[in-house]
């Protein structure tokens, strides 16, 4: 199953509505997510193209997509400590190798939108230990981690921010930095969607991240 684009917290969507693909997806048996978004990169090693699979996100956004009755897909208060399959992680990891395809890894923050970032938001962002920002991904991410849906998630870095000299942003930029990008990303996804089938999903599997830019490159 495939989505074409998805709904955004920042166009008016309560969060039921932007997460209710996810349950949709759920209800039809769907056991692995695979996610994608285009976003503003703070990370100093990172450049306008890079494709960044997301290890872990923070959740900036002003509501929760599980505020609420709690739902019986899962527990009224899930751990939060392995959102992003490690295996899936992994698996990424050796498609780039090779395919000698460079892959950053990182930590993706949420926020509401519309508004592109401050030069000081980025900064905080950045303080706070994010490596990319975006105005998606987390609410569907938090939804499906709760049904017990694994998830990957890879971030286009279409624009940087956070650095000592301000850099403006438009949507077109950013636009044009994504379609950029894209034929590489679908060649990776289509790489793990295929090998991913044949995956088996073990918790032991880790994937070490202390140096995560330069995973890439082994």
């Amino acid at each position: 199953m495939a989505m074409k684009g998805r709904f955004h917290f920042y166009e008016g969507y309560s969060m039921k509505e932007v997460t209710f693909p996810v349950r949709v997806m759920y209800e039809l048996g769907i056991k692995t997510l695979f996610v994608s978004n285009a976003a503003g990169g703070m990370n100093p090693g990172f450049k306008i193209g890079d494709l960044m699979v997301i290890t872990d996100h923070i959740n900036f956004f002003p509501e929760h997509p599980l505020r609420g009755k709690n739902f019986p897909t899962g527990p009224r208060f899930p751990d939060m400590h392995e959102t992003y399959d490690q295996s899936l992680i992994k698996l990424a990891s050796q498609i780039a190798r090779e395919k000698k395809i460079r892959l950053q890894y990182g930590v993706y923050m949420g926020v509401q939108g519309p508004t592109f970032e401050t030069p000081a938001e980025y900064k905080m962002y950045r303080i706070l230990g994010g490596d990319t920002v975006g105005m998606s991904t987390v609410p569907e991410v938090i939804v499906a981690h709760h049904c017990g849906i694994r998830t990957f998630g890879i971030s286009v870095v279409t624009d940087l921010g956070g650095f000592d000299i301000p850099v403006e942003v438009s949507h077109e930029e950013v636009q044009e930095a994504a379609d950029k990008a894209q034929p590489i990303m679908t060649e990776i996804m289509r790489e793990m969607i295929v090998r991913s089938e044949k995956l088996e999903h073990t918790k032991e599997e880790q994937f070490n991240t202390d140096h995560p830019t330069e995973d890439w490159k082994k």
